[in-house]
């Protein structure tokens, strides 16, 4: 369910989607051991959307008051990097999202899907969030 992110998870979810970002998911990593609380993924089909998807990622988040504290990946990358801290933003291209595959190395993190076509909806809920649902 949404009302277990926070409201700047979502907010950054949001800011993908106005960019037309695609395959949006967010990882909650807590209780897995994780650096972070959150981590955001989502692909972009060419080098400067990467980059326009990160840019908005970072403006929506500093208008709600979330500092940036690094970012990597400028320069022609195929995955920016945005770290704030209790949530990390990850922003692939398609083959390099395929290659890390994140959702497969933090697979017992809770999943939320966010459907491209209609951004603003409740994400997918994914197999593990209905099993433990229920039980």
């Amino acid at each position: 369910m949404t009302n277990s992110l926070r409201p700047e998870v979502l907010a950054a979810v949001e800011a993908a989607h106005d960019k037309q970002a695609f395959d949006v998911t967010v990882l909650k990593l807590t209780g897995t051991g994780a650096f972070a609380e959150y981590f955001l993924l989502c692909s972009g089909s060419s080098q400067p959307q990467l980059r326009a998807i990160a840019d908005a990622i970072e403006e929506r988040l500093h208008k709600q008051g979330v500092r940036l504290a690094h970012r990597e990946g400028k320069g022609g990358a195929e995955w920016e990097l945005l770290d704030f801290g209790y949530i990390v933003a990850h922003i692939f291209s398609e083959r390099a999202r395929q290659y890390y595959d994140l959702e497969r190395l933090w697979r017992n993190a809770e999943r939320f899907d966010f459907p491209s076509t209609t951004p603003g909806t409740p994400p997918h809920q994914s197999a593990t969030e209905h099993n433990e649902a229920q039980a």
